[in-house]
């Protein structure tokens, strides 16, 4: 929601924009207006639009890269949570209350960062009403570090189940490992600031076009196309940047399919 709104926004500034660049047209004298007076606009557009497009697509490489690089750790998350609950499995029935918890944890992860979906059924989690949907939240982090403490004390009896404990402490560290690198995927790499910039810069573009446009319907639908598009690409921009809501939001099919596994 929060995307579609800031492209409709993005979309009227520009659209402003444009309107006051042809308003501003028809304030001015002709000799404003002379051919040399609009070849040399014509040449600063050239230079600001080369600009924008280069901005513009290393813009969107970046956040790009950034979702695909949180779309694969969310899914090791995943995976290293089944391995430890499959190595709590071999150790034996005295892991089955560490497995409980970590069925809570992956509950939880799933309800707090996947509101709108249907949540987890047959397995308590903590109350994730106040969770945020990506970043460190201390009731879910309490449950893991006490599946930590509990794979630590262990106390096998025999060869086998020490060389099983050690795998399972091997495995939780790996799960730590991937559960930190989901939590720094929050911090994307564009500033608020920069893309206040960049609107602005995009805002100049079109103030220039609307200078330069003659005032025929044709030309005003193909300004308007010009926006339009401009627009979807700050919408796919913003979108990507929100990883688990809006159009190409990171599915929770790995976290379920993980839970399902664990219920087994």
């Amino acid at each position: 929601m929060a995307e579609t709104l800031a492209a409709f926004i993005f979309c009227a500034l520009l659209s402003g924009s444009a309107i006051f660049g042809v308003k501003l047209r028809g304030w001015l004298s002709e000799e404003h207006l002379s051919e040399r007076t609009l070849e040399a606009i014509r040449l600063v557009t050239s230079l600001l639009v080369t600009f924008a497009a280069l901005v513009l697509s290393l813009q969107l490489s970046s956040v790009k890269g950034t979702f695909d690089q949180a779309y694969r750790d969310r899914n090791a998350d995943a995976a290293v949570l089944a391995q430890l609950d499959e190595c709590l499995r071999s150790y034996g029935a005295e892991a089955d209350p560490i497995r409980l918890d970590l069925r809570s944890y992956t509950a939880g992860v799933i309800a707090s960062t996947w509101p709108l979906e249907p949540k987890p059924e047959g397995v308590s989690y903590p109350d994730t009403t106040a969770m945020a949907r990506e970043g460190f939240d201390p009731s879910l982090g309490a449950v893991i570090a006490r599946i930590g403490r509990a794979i630590n004390g262990l106390a096998p009896a025999d060869t086998l189940r020490a060389n099983v404990a050690a795998e399972c402490r091997a495995t939780y560290q790996r799960v730590q490992q991937r559960r930190w690198a989901v939590i720094e995927d929050v911090h994307g790499p564009i500033s608020p600031l920069f893309t206040s910039v960049m609107t602005f810069w995009l805002m100049l573009v079109f103030l220039s076009f609307g200078l330069q446009i003659p005032r025929r319907r044709l030309a005003a639908i193909v300004l308007a196309i010009g926006i339009v598009s401009i627009s979807t690409v700050m919408f796919v921009i913003t979108d990507l940047e929100t990883h688990y809501g809006g159009l190409f939001g990171i599915s929770s099919t790995s976290m379920r399919d993980a839970l399902t596994g664990m219920a087994r």
